[in-house]
């Protein structure tokens, strides 16, 4: 549990912004045996949401009544904290993992890429222009490893399916190339291949241990597949590496306080709070 002067310097906000989050009843913290409020790390969280769409420019009267709307429309037992929020434009829309709508109307706003995924549909481009002096696939068995990597990297966005095969490619030339590694994970992991993503990670922890995009990507597959502990040890890995990371902070944070251990996960809160500030 956390007092409000934590939750406030965690969140890097103001004792008024606070007390109008109270008022509008968006969290309903306890009373410790002395009477302080005390807030849960959910509470930190839905609070941490509201923050970041008031940094979209959403006035900080509509993300409340928002908020209000949308705890009316959620089931019981559905806490805010556990609904992913999103600012477009000037609105804010509800991403519940299936679809994506607005909590001010319940109106279903169309995530076409989603639906192409689900459904096992591609988008065809209508050209693609080869780019002067690039090779064609047939030459990939020419390139170097380097080589296959870098026309990865280039096409990762409109063919993620052929950049997955480069990769594999360039790591057919180089096994221990980590970055390579890295990346194939990635895209992998986007396509919930979670455990193949994983293999991928930790190929290129072994090749290259220091790496901490790789120690957190680890984190992240291991948490996707339900392993707690293990995503602990991987974040914790992560700030060993580098230790100003403030996403792999907010991770281990978020874990240690689900484990048990919120006098932990106060440090790392704390910490993520100044790396976010000076950004």
């Amino acid at each position: 549990m956390f007092t409000a002067r934590e939750v406030a310097t965690v969140l890097g906000m103001s004792a008024g912004r606070l007390r109008s989050y109270l008022r509008s009843g968006m969290v309903a913290p306890s009373r410790g045996d002395d009477g302080e409020l005390r807030f849960t790390f959910q509470d930190l969280v839905l609070l941490r949401k509201a923050e970041g769409l008031v940094a979209g420019r959403i006035a900080p009267q509509r993300v409340h009544r928002v908020l209000r709307k949308l705890r009316e429309r959620l089931p019981d037992g559905v806490p805010l904290s556990g609904v992913n929020l999103a600012a477009e434009g000037r609105e804010i829309l509800i991403d519940d993992g299936q679809v994506r709508w607005r909590p001010d109307s319940g109106q279903v706003v169309f995530d076409f890429a989603r639906l192409a995924r689900d459904e096992g549909a591609s988008v065809t481009p209508l050209l693609r222009v080869r780019q002067p002096g690039r090779p064609a696939n047939d030459d990939a068995e020419q390139l170097s490893a380097l080589e296959l990597y870098e026309r990865a990297c280039a096409i990762e966005e409109p063919s993620p399916g052929e950049a997955r095969e480069l990769y594999r490619r360039a790591l057919v030339r180089d096994p221990d190339y980590a970055d390579a590694h890295v990346n194939l994970g990635r895209l992998l992991h986007e396509a919930n291949e979670v455990h193949a993503a994983l293999l991928h990670y930790r190929a290129a922890l072994k090749a290259r241990p220091q790496d901490p995009t790789a120690a957190f990507n680890v984190g992240v597959a291991l948490e996707d597949l339900g392993l707690g502990a293990e995503a602990i040890e991987a974040y914790e890995k992560a700030i060993a590496c580098d230790p100003n990371s403030a996403d792999a902070h907010y991770n281990v944070a978020r874990l240690l306080e689900q484990a048990g251990k919120p006098e932990i996960a106060i440090r790392h809160l704390l910490i993520y709070r100044q790396l976010t500030r000076r950004k």
